[in-house]
């Protein structure tokens, strides 16, 4: 399958997700949606999992790019993680779709559904996104583990406020989403140089 047919599957496949959910989605529905015969798709894809893994790993290739187009080799540690970290809450704040495809977020899918070596190839890009912030906590003086966690927090922390932006809940707190990551971040960043301070 050229790029662009495939690129057309995938938009067809996306489509349908969003409409239909994994237990709704079919080959046949998706081939529909494309304009293909059913064994077209067939031929290029074992199942729908796989197209699924497929958009997934365009939407990390593309959230890969965003983060490392953020920063530069010339900003203080401190700002590198803001940078960072901004870009990847940025990516899934204004792609609503991308956050869903992320956590399997559409109508019921599952990781389970994906083969596990395909799933740990998305994890792994999942993270090659998140590896600068760790980077940039291990150079304001981090050691490895409290980097992880605080790495891990760190995303835990945007991805619970961006699903309560896409769902709407954000509203009955009357909160800004962006604002209170924007708040965790300084305050991550007031608290990790304060411990580092001498007594």
């Amino acid at each position: 399958m050229n790029n662009s047919r495939r690129a057309l599957v995938l938009d067809a496949a996306r489509s349908v997700f969003e409409r239909l959910g994994n237990e709704g989605a079919s080959i046949r529905e998706i081939a529909r949606q494309a304009g293909y015969t059913p064994g077209a798709i067939y031929s290029y894809f074992d199942n729908k999992e796989a197209i699924y893994g497929a958009l997934l790993a365009e939407s990390l290739e593309r959230l890969n790019a965003v983060v490392d187009a953020a920063g530069d080799a010339t900003m203080q540690p401190a700002e590198l993680l803001d940078a960072k970290a901004s870009a990847w809450f940025g990516f899934y704040a204004a792609n609503p779709r991308d956050l869903d495809l992320g956590f399997y977020l559409v109508q019921g899918m599952r990781s389970r559904e994906l083969t596990a070596e395909l799933n740990e190839q998305l994890n792994d890009r999942l993270h090659d996104a998140l590896q600068p912030c760790e980077a940039a906590l291990r150079a304001m003086g981090l050691n490895a583990e409290d980097a992880l966690r605080e790495n891990t927090s760190l995303f835990a922390h945007g991805v619970g406020l961006l699903l309560l932006q896409h769902t709407g809940r954000i509203h009955m707190f009357g909160q800004d989403a962006v604002i209170l990551f924007d708040a965790y971040l300084i305050s991550l960043v007031e608290r990790l140089y304060r411990d580092a301070s001498p007594a």
